[in-house]
């Protein structure tokens, strides 16, 4: 129910400062669970769900987050049909997702022959901020809301291989440009026209940096800051580690059509190697000790929420 002044005009910041949104957890349809084969997927859920639950009652005790009700909620997907909101994380299996999502909502009649381009430019999907508050505050509240995260320094690695490793039309000149001025002692014209041939050691003082040159990429945002775990009350918390078994245990959950499966292929770049943790290895030794430690602080919170090994 929204305050009077609520309703009357929506400009005022005040209102959402330090906002917090539990709505109760879904009590999710699960008669199929039993004794079945999705029981240890459903433990695993219930586990990650306590587990962020108990982190974010310690951290919420100590620092309020003081943020914007639509600013909260602006990387959310909605899928009005089967009454999802899905939190876009990327480089954790978010073009699928959103593949999955236009089926799901009837703009496609399977998820194997949408485009890149498509899923990521073509502007089918609705975002919650584009609804009114009544809109936000009623889905927020009624829906089943998800999210997919990964391993921090995988997730890291895997942004700067497909950003800086590739052509690139927007990163290399927009963010490539501005990290081999800065970082780079000597560069030659080329390297500063172009912004093509970012080393990743480069990638990471840019990251590192309190004064970047170029602001931050939601591709390498910390997940705390692009989906707002102990703001936002998720009801179901997928893993890019265990994505294509959580994915399926999740349509099953939200009742979607028998044979809707998550697709299983790599979005682009699909001779390339996954980034593995071996991969993440051979990466992290460009990096002093020092700017691993750093680079591991800098997702500090996405380690604990999710409850990742520290590398």
């Amino acid at each position: 129910q929204l305050p009077e002044q609520q309703k009357t005009s929506e400009t005022p910041l005040s209102w959402f400062r330090g906002v917090y949104l539990p709505p109760a957890l879904h009590t999710l349809n699960k008669t199929f669970v039993k004794g079945g084969q999705w029981e240890d997927t459903d433990s695993t859920q219930e586990k990650r769900r306590a587990f962020l639950q108990g982190f974010c009652k310690k951290y919420n005790s100590r620092k309020k987050l003081q943020t914007h009700l639509v600013h909260l909620v602006s990387r959310i997907y909605v899928e009005d049909r089967h009454k999802v909101l899905y939190c876009e994380v990327p480089k954790a299996g978010c073009s699928n997702w959103k593949r999955v999502l236009m089926v799901l909502s009837g703009l496609a009649a399977s998820a194997n022959n949408i485009s890149h381009d498509d899923v990521h430019y073509g502007k089918h999907l609705r975002k919650l901020d584009s609804y009114d508050l009544k809109g936000i505050y009623t889905r927020l509240n009624t829906y089943t809301k998800f999210i997919f995260v990964r391993d921090p320094m995988e997730r890291l690695v895997s942004a700067f291989r497909d950003k800086f490793e590739h052509p690139n039309s927007y990163y290399h000149p927009v963010f490539g440009k501005a990290i081999i001025k800065k970082y780079r002692q000597n560069a030659n014209e080329e390297a500063l026209k172009t912004g093509s041939g970012v080393k990743f050691k480069e990638f990471i003082q840019y990251l590192l940096d309190s004064h970047r040159p170029v602001g931050m990429d939601i591709h390498w945002e910390q997940v705390s800051k692009l989906c707002y775990p102990c703001l936002i009350n998720y009801d179901f918390i997928g893993k890019f580690e265990t994505l294509e078994e959580d994915a399926n245990y999740f349509l099953q959950l939200v009742g979607a059509p028998a044979d809707l499966k998550f697709p299983k292929f790599k979005d682009r770049h699909s001779s390339d190697e996954r980034t593995s943790a071996e991969v993440v290895r051979q990466y992290l030794k460009e990096l002093s000790k020092e700017e691993r430690q750093l680079t591991y602080d800098f997702y500090y919170l996405d380690y604990l929420m999710f409850n990742y090994t520290s590398p």
